[in-house]
């Protein structure tokens, strides 16, 4: 699968807004920010996912987006195949015809999908926080 920078926004966006408690909408300035993408193409980017079933957005001044489901149910390769497109085929070698290792590259092509398959929101969510817990500061001297 290849994954443009949008596709990566895309989940980074997602990621932002899997993060945040409960509550009102997530301001499309405060996601761009805190994920450092271009507000512009990030504006885009949601209303894509928006059209996909992703997000829901909210006028007005308290605006802003929401995850349509819960974390626990979103899956990274639902949304990479929603934003990329679909990638048929593609083949890996320059040649036509059979390869030595072709099998090899669909085998490597099967294990992505499983590894994006099988990873939700919430998944990516714990892995974080506990990446960062690991590494939390020490001040004292």
């Amino acid at each position: 699968m290849t994954i443009s920078v949008k596709g990566e926004y895309a989940l980074q966006a997602l990621f932002d807004l899997a993060s945040q408690p409960p509550g009102p909408p997530v301001k499309i300035g405060d996601i761009a920010r805190r994920q450092k993408i271009p507000q512009k193409f990030l504006e885009l980017i949601l209303a894509g996912l928006k059209q996909g079933g992703f997000v829901e957005s909210r006028r007005g001044a308290e605006g802003g987006y929401l995850l349509v489901r819960t974390p626990e149910t979103l899956t990274a390769g639902e949304v990479l195949r929603f934003v990329e497109g679909p990638q048929p085929g593609r083949s890996r070698s320059r040649r036509k015809g059979e390869s030595p290792f072709a099998e090899m590259w669909s085998r490597v092509d099967l294990a992505v999908s499983d590894v994006l398959d099988h990873t939700t929101f919430a998944d990516l969510r714990r892995a974080w926080a506990e990446r960062n817990a690991r590494f939390v500061p020490n001040w004292e001297i």
